[in-house]
């Protein structure tokens, strides 16, 4: 009965510390992902990334920030808003910038995040709606979680 009892308390506490399963065939659903590019002329870079066939989506260059695509590739022109180049993954929208019908609320994933043992920062204080996080990979590369709704 005692050895049991351990089992017990064992499989529970593994269950309780494990971070919870990944979505569908092993991902873990981040919405959609761009390149956040730090530019120090947003109507330069705006103009460059046209040459290459990409189209403003959203943003605002009076804003100092636009949304590029070009295919299925999204790229973020941002100028004096963050400090380097960061991975960017939008919950809730897909590559055209629609929002798409159900998805992985931006604070479920930096729960898991935590508790897979990344720093994740200080919960987001929220408790629905637009929010963010950002992680630092290996490397140093910013990976930011924004969810715009």
């Amino acid at each position: 009965m005692k050895l049991a009892h351990i089992l017990l308390s064992g499989l529970i506490l593994a269950a309780a510390t494990q971070a919870p399963p990944p979505a569908a065939g092993g991902q873990m659903p981040l919405g959609n992902f761009s390149v956040s590019l730090t530019v120090r002329d947003i109507g330069a870079a705006k103009a460059f990334y046209e040459k290459l066939g990409f189209v403003q989506i959203g943003g605002n260059p009076a804003q100092n920030w636009v949304i590029m695509k070009n295919g299925s590739t999204n790229i973020g022109l941002f100028q004096g808003m963050f400090p380097r180049n960061a991975l960017t993954f939008n919950p809730g929208w897909d590559q055209d910038g629609s929002p798409t019908g159900t998805f992985e609320d931006v604070r479920a994933i930096q729960r898991r995040l935590r508790a897979a043992g990344l720093d994740v920062g200080a919960p987001i204080g929220s408790a629905s709606g637009p929010a963010s996080f950002a992680i630092t990979d290996p490397d140093g590369n910013p990976i930011l979680f924004d969810q715009h709704r």
